[in-house]
């Protein structure tokens, strides 16, 4: 039995898979923002699970990983998490191999592999939710990196990074309400897709990806960045390139980090 697993900001999903081919219906609960607690919780879903022995664990969790990609070195929405031995003490809790990743690099390469950006070879895959990540996918693979990929982190104006412009957080802090509560005709969601067109536009000259795949709640949710309008805006300012990339909605919904943990896993132990 192989265990996937994706810890985000607010929610934890853990499945179980037999064949490395697919995985059962997962397990959700709310993510426990205290190391020990979680990896307690972690602990003993698995244990209400199956009794069967775990061979093999992958999976993705919210923030930026140190070189060897065994502890967090900076994660906002974790903060009780950092600089923990993540990798070390489930090792030694289910005495298997463990890998991990970056959430969001590890939903982009469930989209690459099993989602929207199917097909393609080179993906570009962004997600803009609470904050803002991404990753570059190349051949059903996380791109090479020595310290992970961190879009949302690029500046815009010489003032504000792009999640501080398009992130949840940020519609929130501007307004004072979350981004759910904004009425789709609002003029706040066109503002939103123009501004993140840019921050696609920086990254595309970078990464030139066949095709960039949008994920998280600011793009799937309701109300959304309106993917449509976002391709507009960078169309009017992307001119080095002659043609333009094609710009699609992520398709797995919640349980992206599991199928890109699944293929992650794959990938180690092959």
């Amino acid at each position: 039995m192989y265990l996937l697993f994706d810890i985000g900001a607010t929610k934890t999903r853990l499945a179980l898979s037999k064949d490395l081919k697919s995985f059962a219906d997962p397990v959700i609960f709310d993510t426990e923002q205290d190391y020990e607690k979680g990896i307690a919780g972690i602990c003993n879903h698995v244990e209400r699970m199956t009794r069967e022995e775990i061979k093999g664990i992958a999976g993705g969790i919210s923030g930026t990983l140190d070189a060897t990609r065994s502890k967090l070195t900076r994660s906002p929405n974790l903060s009780g998490w950092v600089n923990k031995p993540i990798d070390e003490r489930l090792e030694t809790d289910f005495k298997c191999p463990v890998f991990i990743e970056n959430d969001a690099a590890v939903v982009g390469l469930g989209e690459a592999v099993s989602g929207a950006g199917m097909g393609k070879s080179i993906v570009m895959y962004m997600t803009v939710s609470t904050g803002v990540g991404g990753a570059r996918i190349v051949n059903g693979e996380i791109d090479e990196h020595a310290l992970g990929f961190e879009p949302g982190t690029e500046i815009i104006d010489m003032q504000h990074t792009l999640e501080e412009l398009v992130s949840g957080r940020a519609v929130e802090e501007r307004f004072g309400k979350k981004a759910y509560e904004i009425s789709q005709d609002n003029f706040i969601w066109e503002e939103l897709a123009e501004k993140l067109a840019y921050g696609l536009h920086n990254s595309r000259v970078h990464w030139s990806p066949d095709v960039i795949v949008l994920g998280g709640s600011m793009i799937t949710g309701s109300p959304a960045i309106q993917v449509s309008r976002v391709e507009m805006y960078l169309k009017e300012i992307s001119k080095v390139y002659p043609i333009q990339p094609i710009i699609k909605k992520a398709q797995l919904g919640a349980v992206g980090g599991l199928y890109g943990a699944l293929a992650y896993l794959n990938s180690r132990l092959g």
